[in-house]
């Protein structure tokens, strides 16, 4: 019979270890998506089955609207431990893992049926790749493809290099695409961008119809350029080292539930998206048809750039061939039939 001194002894460590495991784990995520958005009600309804399915063991609290500042700050908050993730656009995701931006290069997708071939083949290896340096994701929600929006038409690309073009201030892949285009760029966070807009700062911006309208951009411009320019995705991500203290049971719930929401965000995002650029157009934005020249010359100064983002190590040349491989695959597959 172990003595009663050392017998307390192991009950008190047991019961304390007990006390750590059942206690809840709040998961503190920023983000710019507005409080009331379709975005935040998805996710909230899958934080709360979370919390409900474990007890309240996970759980999650949501700062929207930008309030805890860009995506610099967020990071360093993560860093500090005063957040634990965040749900945001693609482009930090650079400093993780670079080929996270690979989806983003100009024009490397024509149509949306490219965008979906490459996903449903590729996303896997960009969400591992991120999680092997740091970030739990739980999928890649479609955040569309960013047309040249401006309060002059901008059919010929080489019209941009006397525009005023915002550029989002922490993004380099993207400050490099538009100075290969000859683009001057305005670099800014992107909540300044529509008061940059209204004084006159920054005259055209690249972003997706639903964007647009969530940020009011769609009211200080004029034309749509009809050049499907960038593809862009967003996604939640937490800190590796705060999501392993839960439990694996825990975070194999957390997974599935989340990664069922950003199922459900990513279908509606391309339904808003193609409803919204209708909307624009009723709204009487033009949109601007590029003669096949014109287009010509997008595609060239495109394929210049996404060079010039290999050799300038934005994405590694394995990426880009991969994304082409597949895309080549869809086009004999299309050509066979």
């Amino acid at each position: 019979m172990l003595p009663m001194k050392k017998t307390t002894l192991m009950l008190c460590a047991f019961l304390l270890g007990f006390s750590l495991n059942t206690q809840a784990k709040v998961f503190k995520i920023a983000t710019l998506s507005p409080d009331g958005s379709s975005w935040m009600v998805i996710m909230k309804k899958a934080a709360k089955d979370i919390a409900e399915q474990t007890d309240n063991r996970v759980k999650f609290k949501f700062y929207p609207g930008g309030v805890m500042g860009n995506d610099q700050t967020v990071f360093r908050k993560i860093r500090a431990g005063q957040l634990q993730g965040t749900a945001t656009t693609g482009g930090p995701m650079a400093r993780f893992f670079k080929d996270s931006q690979v989806y983003g290069l100009p024009l490397i997708f024509k149509n949306q049926q490219e965008v979906d071939y490459v996903r449903q083949r590729m996303d896997a290896q960009i969400i591992q790749g991120l999680e092997d340096n740091g970030l739990v994701s739980f999928g890649m929600a479609e955040g569309g493809m960013a047309y040249v929006m401006s309060k002059s038409p901008s059919p010929d690309v080489d019209q941009l290099g006397s525009r005023k073009v915002w550029v989002p201030n922490d993004d380099r892949a993207m400050l490099e695409t538009a100075q290969a285009f000859g683009i001057h760029p305005v670099p800014l966070s992107l909540g300044d961008v529509l008061t940059s807009l209204q004084s006159g700062l920054v005259d055209t911006v690249a972003t997706s119809p639903i964007a647009a309208i969530a940020l009011q951009w769609h009211t200080q411009v004029e034309y749509i350029t009809n050049v499907p320019l960038v593809y862009f995705y967003a996604l939640l991500v937490i800190d590796k080292k705060s999501f392993g203290k839960i439990s694996a049971a825990d975070q194999q719930l957390t997974r599935r539930i989340m990664g069922a929401a950003f199922v459900d965000i990513d279908k509606l995002n391309r339904q808003d998206n193609d409803n919204a650029l209708q909307a624009l157009q009723n709204q009487g934005l033009v949109l601007v048809e590029p003669t096949e020249e014109q287009l010509q010359q997008w595609y060239d100064l495109a394929e210049h750039s996404r060079s010039q983002a290999i050799k300038n190590g934005q994405v590694t040349q394995q990426a880009v061939d991969t994304v082409n491989a597949y895309l080549n695959d869809m086009h004999k597959a299309q050509a066979s039939q």
